[in-house]
């Protein structure tokens, strides 16, 4: 039987943990780079009244606890990094050995990012039934094309598959198993997702990965035995920062040891290469009497 390749990427999610400040950033990805040994970190754009309208830009945050705005307009305004504030952190990310990622959450961020030349951009679950959006992503960007399933139907999801195969990237395409709620219980994980799309796509597109909310580790490393290629948490400094994501986010010594594990995994998913394997000589010479 011919062993499966076992490569996993952890990806650690900033998001808006950020909390809009740029040397806050640079100190994640100093301590992603220096403590955690991630190669992988990702951050979001957004253009606020583009994404919401008028209306829901006006109005109140709906957690006012975790608002940094007097609405949810200027709340998301207060979080977001301008696109050179973007230029900088791939710079620096560039200078620290580790891979920028993005999300794009709308039009004119994707334009943006693309203008960067990254060679990763992922498309959030909330945004992945904006067709306009994906035809952009499949039509001028030619990296990987990250985009995540949660609270997203059947049909939506078929339909991101037609798109990325009418415009021949499905072979760039990265599809995550992933539960929109923030912290979600284990029993809405539903790891077995990753077991669905890799039966289905597997063969059709580049990868299938796991965007997880949860907490805890043990469905990050679950998620690598059942194949999924990309993993992916939130990371923050502190869990009790001000913010909606950072209780669903892993600080840096749960993210150190989700990478550790997962990098343990990729060398434990192998078969025996012979009946006996050199390591357990010794111990069949002493433990087991052969006739």
């Amino acid at each position: 039987m011919k062993e499966k390749d076992n490569s996993i990427n952890f990806v650690a999610e900033v998001g808006c943990n950020h909390q809009g400040n740029l040397k806050l950033a640079f100190k994640m990805i100093d301590t992603l780079v220096n403590f955690c040994d991630i190669k992988f970190v990702k951050f979001q754009k957004r253009n606020p009244i583009e994404l919401l309208g008028e209306e829901r830009y006006n109005m109140p945050h709906p957690v006012p606890a975790n608002s940094f705005g007097k609405t949810y307009g200027l709340h998301r305004e207060k979080l977001e990094f301008t696109i050179k504030q973007h230029k900088k952190i791939l710079s620096y990310c560039k200078k620290k050995k580790i891979e920028y990622m993005c999300s794009a959450w709308d039009l004119t961020s994707l334009k943006e990012l693309i203008s960067l030349k990254v060679k990763h951009i992922k498309i959030p679950s909330a945004c992945n039934n904006n067709y306009d959006l994906l035809t952009y992503l499949f039509k001028k960007f030619n990296g990987f094309c990250h985009i995540s399933l949660g609270m997203t139907t059947k049909i939506e999801e078929q339909k991101i598959i037609s798109l990325s195969r009418k415009y021949r990237k499905q072979k760039k395409l990265i599809l995550y198993a992933c539960t929109s709620d923030y912290p979600v219980k284990h029993e809405d994980i539903c790891l077995l997702e990753i077991d669905r799309l890799r039966e289905k796509y597997g063969k059709k597109i580049n990868a299938v990965g796991f965007s997880g909310h949860h907490q805890g580790i043990s469905a990050d490393v679950a998620a690598g035995t059942l194949g999924a290629k990309w993993v992916e948490r939130h990371f923050t400094l502190d869990r009790t920062l001000k913010g909606t994501d950072h209780a669903a986010s892993l600080e840096p010594d749960g993210a150190r040891r989700v990478k550790r594990d997962l990098d343990l995994l990729q060398r434990s998913l192998t078969f025996k290469k012979k009946n006996i394997l050199n390591c357990e000589l010794a111990q069949r010479k002493k433990l087991k009497h052969v006739n």
